[in-house]
């Protein structure tokens, strides 16, 4: 079956752009040369299967993905997305940085001021935009 016609991949790639938008595409689109079947699977499985059960909503699971990303202190690239995704299902920069500022408590200070670092630069990122149309 093809991903256009797999319903998994349908709804993954639905929840993905409701998400993060763009974002979520590019890393797709990154692995289309190198990993293919990777990049399905990671809209099946993530996104098709678990994003989209009705046990939790959008703003709950990615406080949990930002929170599970600083912890790991070595995914900042992921981190940034979800960041970014977290913005856009409704966290607020402030709950955010309360999330990290938790997980020094359970994963160290040094994952903590990573995880701050990048949420500073997601949220510069973000201001960016409207600081230039202001200009």
């Amino acid at each position: 079956m093809s991903p256009e016609t797999n319903p998994r991949y349908l709804q993954g790639l639905a929840k993905l752009r409701e998400i993060d938008g763009q974002a979520g595409e590019h890393v797709i689109a990154s692995l289309a040369d190198i990993a293919p079947d990777f990049a399905r699977y990671l809209i099946e499985f993530p996104f098709g299967d678990i994003y989209s059960r009705p046990g939790l909503d959008l703003r709950s699971r990615e406080i949990a993905v930002v929170a599970a990303l600083t912890a790991l202190g070595n995914a900042a690239p992921q981190l940034k997305v979800h960041l970014q995704a977290a913005l856009n299902v409704g966290v607020t920069r402030e709950e955010i940085v309360e999330v990290i500022m938790q997980m020094a408590v359970y994963a160290g200070f040094p994952a903590a001021l990573n995880g701050l670092a990048a949420a500073r630069e997601v949220f510069a990122a973000s201001d960016a935009p409207a600081e230039t149309a202001a200009a």
